[in-house]
């Protein structure tokens, strides 16, 4: 089956020897999507999901923590990273949540810990809802967990008064401007994650903005980027609801919140009592001077935070 679509190559390779995991595809969902999958199959698998606009990069510090003993597979969402960006596709949360459905079945993934971040949250949420037997733990890093808690939507109204990149989002949606500047993305990927919100200067080098930046050579690379934001802003993503046997299965699972007390988009305030709604007894780290970005400030402390946290549980 032939299927229109733009690939994404990382002109770097393995961004110079940052990225050094061995590429896979699979056309499961549609489309080319590209995973990354270290370590031993046959017990647990962790499967890592990004947000906007990022990719598996994110994780390239998590994949080597925990690969020794676990499967670890880090998809990139349709429009990002490695994979494939369609142009005959809408990017809306649900259609990620089909994608990431289809992508999972057609791996057969059991057992799965869901590392989620950003937009990832709501995405492997909503898998979860359709799936909550496949799922053994769930952990949260910068990432809403919504689960049909009736707080959402009053959650979602009060961050953007306060959040400057969704505020952005909305005025640029009402004044045109928004497909055009999230298109240029390659050229404005510094200030779009810094709206969004990293705390350590230190990381910006010529490799890690290529790292970010590169997969967004032209505004038809962009496609992902733009209808995440877009989608928030028309009101087109739909989030999926769980029947009350997929919320009484995901309450019995071992969960972990982590939260970077500096994000700047996603405000700890309004976004970590989904998680404590859906989870009271479950253990919730904030990590101080950390960003949105919480996987690139502290890579070391979510590693060991993670790792001993599956250790335990």
């Amino acid at each position: 089956m032939k299927y229109s679509y733009k690939l994404n190559r990382d002109p770097l390779a393995d961004c110079d020897g940052t990225y050094p995991f061995t590429p896979h595809f699979t056309d499961a969902p549609g489309f080319a999507m590209h995973y990354v999958d270290e370590g031993p199959h046959g017990g647990d698998t962790v499967l890592c999901l990004h947000g906007e606009p990022t990719w598996g990069y994110m994780f390239r510090h998590l994949i080597p923590v925990l690969s020794s003993d676990s499967r670890v597979i880090v998809p990139d969402h349709m429009g990002f990273g490695k994979s494939a960006t369609p142009q005959d596709r809408s990017y809306w949360l649900q259609d990620h949540i089909d994608n990431l459905e289809r992508f999972v079945l057609a791996l057969d993934l059991r057992d799965i810990t869901l590392i989620m971040h950003d937009f990832g949250g709501p995405v492997g949420m909503g898998f979860a809802a359709r799936h909550p037997d496949r799922i053994r733990r769930l952990i949260s890093t910068n990432g809403p967990t919504p689960f049909g808690q009736s707080s959402l939507g009053d959650r979602l109204s009060a961050n953007v008064g306060v959040s400057p990149w969704f505020q952005w989002v909305i005025q640029a949606e009402k004044d045109g401007s928004l497909e055009a500047v999230l298109g240029q993305l390659g050229f404005n990927i510094l200030s779009t994650l810094k709206l969004n919100g990293f705390e350590n200067n230190t990381l910006i080098t010529d490799t890690w903005l290529a790292a970010y930046g590169s997969h967004f050579a032209d505004p038809s690379d962009c496609l992902g980027a733009i209808g995440w934001a877009k989608g928030y802003a028309t009101g087109a993503h739909q989030f999926e609801l769980p029947n009350a046997e997929a919320v009484r299965m995901i309450r019995t699972k071992p969960a972990m919140a982590i939260w970077g007390e500096s994000d700047r988009t996603l405000h700890a305030e309004h976004f970590l009592p989904l998680f404590t709604e859906l989870f009271p007894d479950s253990p919730v780290h904030r990590l101080a001077g950390v960003g949105h970005y919480c996987l690139e400030d502290a890579p070391d402390e979510i590693g060991r935070l993670v790792a001993d946290f599956i250790r335990r549980n």
